[in-house]
């Protein structure tokens, strides 16, 4: 429910610190509410999270707006609109305060070339990806809404945030009247 990776940080801040001054990678902040990539437009970096909670979803064009994930540290967004040269498939915006490292396309794409353990972490990552999505499809059509409204209030506890109701419903692919019902049965 809440993705984080912290091979990839590791990874991140050990090529981090052998380019301090460099312009290569950036240490950028982005405050609650603010997008890190929007749906459509072109990724200029990609970002790997040191902190803070992202939200990656989609706006369909009726307007609603479907959460794939929740993501914090290690994560990365932008790496499949880079690899596959394409503009963002969807909106990826803070809930929290986040730090992330901002990585120029140019560099990227030389990591995927030239280093064979960058190369690994981004496969790992895109399988687990692809495993969590499966699972979680199987997981909306196999069990109750209340199911998957009390995995989202146990993780809102866990990390002591707040998950709006808009949010809620629309990780879960509902409506917030439906939400709304939801959360008076339980």
């Amino acid at each position: 429910m809440l993705r984080t990776n912290l091979s990839f940080l590791s990874f991140t801040e050990a090529l981090y610190e052998k380019h301090p001054q460099s312009e290569d990678i950036v240490l950028t902040t982005f405050s609650k509410g603010e997008l890190l990539l929007h749906q459509d437009g072109k990724a200029s970096k990609v970002f790997i999270l040191k902190e803070g909670i992202i939200k990656c979803f989609f706006r369909e064009e009726n307007g609603k707006d479907y959460i794939l994930e929740f993501m914090s540290e290690g994560e990365i967004v932008g790496e499949i609109e880079v690899i596959k040269n394409s503009n963002c498939l969807c909106n990826v915006e803070a809930i929290t305060a986040v730090k992330a490292y901002a990585i120029p396309v140019t560099l990227f794409r030389n990591l995927l070339e030239q280093d064979a353990n960058f190369n690994r972490l981004i496969l790992e990552e895109l399988a687990e990806r692809i495993i969590n999505t499966s699972s979680r499809a199987s997981s909306q059509q196999l069990y109750t809404i209340e199911y998957g409204l009390r995995k989202i209030l146990e993780l809102q506890a866990k990390q002591d945030i707040i998950i709006s109701k808009e949010d809620m419903a629309a990780y879960l692919g509902i409506t917030t009247r439906s939400l709304n019902r939801a959360l008076k049965e339980l």
